[in-house]
Protein backbone atom coordinates (compact mmCIF):
# COMPACT_ATOMS: atom_id res chain seq x y z
CA UNK A 1 0.00 0.00 0.00
CA UNK A 2 2.70 2.48 0.79
CA UNK A 3 3.66 2.89 -2.62
CA UNK A 4 0.27 3.83 -3.67
CA UNK A 5 0.32 7.02 -1.19
CA UNK A 6 2.05 10.19 -0.85
CA UNK A 7 3.24 11.89 1.85
CA UNK A 8 3.65 15.85 1.80
CA UNK A 9 3.23 18.98 5.07
CA UNK A 10 -0.19 20.07 5.39
CA UNK A 11 -1.63 23.24 4.00
CA UNK A 12 -3.92 25.49 6.41
CA UNK A 13 -6.44 25.16 3.81
CA UNK A 14 -6.94 21.17 5.04
CA UNK A 15 -7.39 22.35 8.67
CA UNK A 16 -11.13 21.65 9.08
CA UNK A 17 -10.75 17.91 7.31
CA UNK A 18 -7.63 17.51 9.61
CA UNK A 19 -9.45 18.46 12.78
CA UNK A 20 -12.16 15.80 10.84
CA UNK A 21 -9.76 12.77 10.67
CA UNK A 22 -8.34 13.41 14.36
CA UNK A 23 -11.79 13.25 15.39
CA UNK A 24 -12.27 9.88 14.00
CA UNK A 25 -9.31 8.45 14.11
CA UNK A 26 -7.34 10.01 16.82
CA UNK A 27 -7.84 8.95 20.93
CA UNK A 28 -8.04 12.11 22.69
CA UNK A 29 -8.15 16.17 22.29
CA UNK A 30 -6.19 18.50 22.78
CA UNK A 31 -6.72 21.96 24.03
CA UNK A 32 -4.61 23.16 20.88
CA UNK A 33 -7.20 20.84 18.16
CA UNK A 34 -8.86 23.64 16.64
CA UNK A 35 -8.63 25.46 13.58
CA UNK A 36 -6.73 28.65 15.40
CA UNK A 37 -4.17 26.14 17.01
CA UNK A 38 -3.77 24.04 13.68
CA UNK A 39 -3.12 27.65 11.85
CA UNK A 40 -0.75 28.80 14.84
CA UNK A 41 1.31 25.85 14.33
CA UNK A 42 1.34 25.77 10.26
CA UNK A 43 2.62 29.26 10.95
CA UNK A 44 5.43 28.72 12.96
CA UNK A 45 6.75 25.74 11.20
CA UNK A 46 5.13 24.66 7.69
CA UNK A 47 6.50 21.33 7.13
CA UNK A 48 5.70 19.88 10.43
CA UNK A 49 2.51 18.31 9.45
CA UNK A 50 2.77 15.64 7.67
CA UNK A 51 -0.12 14.03 5.53
CA UNK A 52 -0.53 11.19 3.71
CA UNK A 53 -2.64 10.61 0.68
CA UNK A 54 -3.77 8.62 -1.82
CA UNK A 55 -1.11 8.59 -4.73
CA UNK A 56 -3.00 11.12 -7.21
CA UNK A 57 -5.30 12.07 -5.25
CA UNK A 58 -4.16 14.80 -2.82
CA UNK A 59 -7.60 16.20 -1.33
CA UNK A 60 -8.16 13.16 0.44
CA UNK A 61 -6.21 12.85 3.78
CA UNK A 62 -5.78 9.25 4.99
CA UNK A 63 -3.27 10.24 7.96
CA UNK A 64 -1.30 12.27 9.50
CA UNK A 65 1.53 13.29 12.21
CA UNK A 66 3.14 16.33 13.66
CA UNK A 67 6.73 16.25 13.65
CA UNK A 68 8.01 18.83 15.66
CA UNK A 69 11.10 20.30 16.19
CA UNK A 70 11.78 23.30 18.43
CA UNK A 71 15.85 23.00 17.57
CA UNK A 72 16.42 20.63 20.60
CA UNK A 73 14.18 17.97 20.48
CA UNK A 74 11.87 15.78 18.65
CA UNK A 75 8.22 15.71 19.27
CA UNK A 76 5.79 13.96 17.82
CA UNK A 77 2.16 14.00 17.91
CA UNK A 78 -1.09 13.88 16.18
CA UNK A 79 -0.33 9.87 14.81
CA UNK A 80 -3.27 9.28 13.15
CA UNK A 81 -5.04 6.96 10.38
CA UNK A 82 -8.41 7.24 8.69
CA UNK A 83 -9.87 3.60 10.53
CA UNK A 84 -10.83 2.60 6.98
CA UNK A 85 -7.65 2.41 5.82
CA UNK A 86 -4.93 1.02 8.62
CA UNK A 87 -2.64 -1.93 8.77
CA UNK A 88 -1.63 -0.72 5.14
CA UNK A 89 1.70 0.90 5.88
CA UNK A 90 0.12 4.58 6.67
CA UNK A 91 1.40 4.74 9.81
CA UNK A 92 4.71 3.58 8.89
CA UNK A 93 5.62 5.67 6.52
CA UNK A 94 3.95 8.74 8.49
CA UNK A 95 6.89 7.86 10.98
CA UNK A 96 9.40 7.16 8.59
CA UNK A 97 9.27 10.61 7.32
CA UNK A 98 8.83 12.22 10.84
CA UNK A 99 11.95 10.54 11.49
CA UNK A 100 13.55 11.52 8.16
CA UNK A 101 12.98 15.21 8.59
CA UNK A 102 14.19 15.00 11.89
CA UNK A 103 17.20 13.70 10.85
CA UNK A 104 17.79 16.14 8.54
CA UNK A 105 17.63 18.73 11.17
CA UNK A 106 20.11 17.70 13.52
CA UNK A 107 17.49 15.76 15.66
CA UNK A 108 18.73 12.76 17.89
CA UNK A 109 15.98 11.41 19.54
CA UNK A 110 12.67 11.32 19.30
CA UNK A 111 9.64 11.42 21.47
CA UNK A 112 5.71 10.81 21.11
CA UNK A 113 2.53 11.57 23.04
CA UNK A 114 0.55 8.63 23.48
CA UNK A 115 -2.03 8.16 26.34
CA UNK A 116 -1.90 5.52 28.88
CA UNK A 117 -4.87 4.55 27.70
CA UNK A 118 -4.83 3.79 24.12
CA UNK A 119 -3.90 0.28 23.73
CA UNK A 120 -3.62 0.76 20.07
CA UNK A 121 -1.73 3.32 20.18
CA UNK A 122 0.68 1.53 22.37
CA UNK A 123 1.13 -1.57 20.14
CA UNK A 124 1.64 0.80 16.81
CA UNK A 125 4.44 2.93 19.00
CA UNK A 126 5.86 -0.24 20.53
CA UNK A 127 6.09 -1.75 16.61
CA UNK A 128 7.91 1.30 15.19
CA UNK A 129 10.62 0.88 17.92
CA UNK A 130 9.59 3.74 20.33
CA UNK A 131 8.87 2.60 24.44
CA UNK A 132 8.00 4.52 27.62
CA UNK A 133 10.20 6.72 29.03
CA UNK A 134 9.55 5.46 33.11
CA UNK A 135 11.59 8.28 34.50
CA UNK A 136 9.38 10.78 34.00
CA UNK A 137 6.07 12.22 33.36
CA UNK A 138 4.53 15.30 31.29
CA UNK A 139 3.24 18.14 33.90
CA UNK A 140 1.21 20.88 32.02
CA UNK A 141 -0.40 23.99 32.85
CA UNK A 142 -2.84 25.62 30.63
CA UNK A 143 -1.43 29.21 29.60
CA UNK A 144 -4.22 31.97 29.74
CA UNK A 145 -5.65 32.44 26.07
Amino acid sequence: MTDRIALRAATPDEIPALLALWARAARGTSITDDEAGVAALLARDPECLIVATPAGDPATVLGTVIAGWDGWRCHLYRLAVDPGHRRRGIGAALLAAAEERFAALGGRRADAMVLDDNALGHRTWQAAGYHPEPRWSRWVKPLPA
